[in-house]
């Protein structure tokens, strides 16, 4: 009884905490369903699961700690850079990447297996950074899971009931879908991003076309929820060509990458 009744306060409480707030990328208002303050609480409630669910981590500190320089070094320029961003690769064979609400943004060994450079790599992280900043990652997960569950989560009180619960909810965070206006603020967010983080944006591009060229010849599960790469390698090209006038200086890390992430991606 104890426990439904503080369910149900922290529900009164989060439906009154329902407002809108302006999206810093785009700069649009926009309904959100509870205050960044939660984002961080889920967040952390969710990331053992997920990283258990997808592997664990790679089991490198010198891959670790490659990821989250990278991903930090675009973090802090973000709209949002208050949020404890967190950077994992996971040892997961599929080619994927996804972020929890808070900035828990992860990346699979597949996707790093597939590409080739640094400023790939920043604009993979770049993308789903733009997704926590415009809190994409918890709009869609309180439409597509609901807010009761979510609020479960975030409960002191565990039992085995809400361990299960979490376990489930996992597996449909990894398999959010997006539509294709978030999907597009974020890969022109996250180009703004790589370009004042001091990467090369074509790094954006690179990664469309690897993914489509892939796609073609096995499909990418992940794809079936995002708009076509094709579609997206129009746009993001449009996006450089237009805003980006001097690319000169901006870093590609191919070497780097190389050195940081290669040959131990192959062991």
């Amino acid at each position: 009884m104890r426990n439904k009744l503080g369910l149900l306060i922290s529900g009164l409480l989060f439906c009154l905490s329902i407002s809108c707030a302006v999206n810093p990328i785009t700069g649009e208002e926009e309904l959100m369903l509870f205050p960044e303050e939660q984002d961080i609480k889920i967040g952390r409630q969710y990331a053992p699961e997920l990283e258990k669910q997808m592997g664990g981590r790679i089991p490198d500190p010198a891959i670790q700690n490659y990821v989250n320089y990278v991903g930090q070094t675009v973090a802090r320029i973000s709209h949002r850079p208050n949020f404890e961003y967190s950077f994992a690769a996971l040892n997961d064979k599929s080619i994927n990447a996804f972020a929890l609400p808070g900035g828990y943004v992860f990346v699979t060994k597949g996707m790093l297996q597939h590409i080739d450079s640094e400023t790939q790599l920043a604009a993979i992280l770049a993308h789903e950074i733009a997704h926590v900043v415009a809190r994409d990652v918890s709009n869609e997960m309180s439409n597509q899971i609901g807010l009761g569950l979510l609020l479960s989560a975030v409960t002191s009180e565990k039992t085995p009931q809400s361990v299960l619960t979490v376990a489930d909810l996992t597996q449909q965070i990894v398999s959010l879908r997006y539509s294709r206006k978030d999907e597009r603020e974020a890969d022109l967010g996250g180009l703004d991003y790589m370009v004042k983080a001091g990467y090369n944006p074509y790094g954006m591009v690179e990664t469309m076309q690897m993914l489509q060229n892939l796609n073609q010849t096995r499909p990418i599960e992940f794809l079936s929820s995002h708009p076509s790469p094709e579609n997206r390698i129009g746009y993001l090209t449009q996006a450089i060509q237009t805003k980006y006038f001097n690319l000169a200086g901006l870093k590609v890390g191919k070497e780097e990458y190389s050195k940081a992430l290669r040959s131990r991606l192959s062991n």
